[in-house]
């Protein structure tokens, strides 16, 4: 695909009419990263938002001795920094490529004025804003009120959902980035899917794991503690 029918494809401007497409493409700025490679740092400038086109990108948070904690990974076709960008002020996290990425980024001054052209952008941008502002809540709501093994299975059953095979899912992401995310150490994990594959709730090999019991999966989704 060329850059137009590239930026076409991103769910985010889905429904915007070729002309709208084409000013797009000449304000977008093509990037490609390594793996590894920092896109911005915690209070830089806000200057701008990005779109996976392929490959990973982890959003973190990073205390003063040293500590991660991942908030959300992004993968191909979502967007990251929107809301920042609208506020005008500066990246409240930091963003790292997980493997070899390349990105969509669209300034912000020329991003608003197709805005003020475009109502059917504008509506875009809020759906996302408004899809991002649950996943925040989640978050919120799985850091501090659900124990480990209730984060686990929530995110489980949030990545079957979005799978085409939804009782065997493909990690997209090392155990350790997925302890992170979750607010966890890799041991502690490890014990958690050891004692859920004992249970029969599912297994695990590698990266993928295959869910048994998803009603078992959902309850502790819900209650946030494993049954002893």
């Amino acid at each position: 695909m060329d850059l137009t029918e590239h930026i076409a494809a991103i769910p985010l401007f889905e429904g915007l009419p070729d002309p709208q497409i084409e000013e797009l493409t000449d304000i977008v700025v093509d990037q490609t990263f390594k793996r590894g490679q920092s896109i911005f740092s915690d209070g830089d400038p806000a200057t701008g938002f990005y779109v996976v086109v392929n490959g990973k990108v982890k959003i973190y948070k990073s205390s003063p001795d040293g500590k991660e904690q991942i908030l959300h990974i992004f993968g191909a076709g979502e967007a990251f920094g929107e809301v920042p960008m609208f506020a005008g002020g500066h990246f409240p996290a930091n963003a790292d490529t997980l493997e070899q990425t390349r990105l969509f980024f669209f300034p912000r001054a020329g991003f608003v004025d197709l805005i003020k052209q475009e109502p059917m952008l504008a509506m875009n941008m809020l759906g996302a804003l408004s899809r991002r502002l649950r996943m925040l809540a989640a978050l919120v709501d799985n850091l501090s009120l659900k124990e480990v093994p209730g984060r686990l299975a929530a995110y489980i059953l949030h990545v079957s959902e979005a799978d085409d095979s939804p009782d065997v899912v493909e990690l997209a992401i090392s155990k350790g980035q997925l302890a992170s995310l979750l607010g966890t150490i890799p041991e502690t994990l490890s014990r958690i899917l050891a004692k859920m594959s004992s249970q029969g709730i599912m297994t695990v090999d590698g990266k993928k794991v295959s869910i048994i019991d998803r009603r078992k999966l959902a309850e502790l989704a819900e209650s946030g503690k494993l049954p002893t």
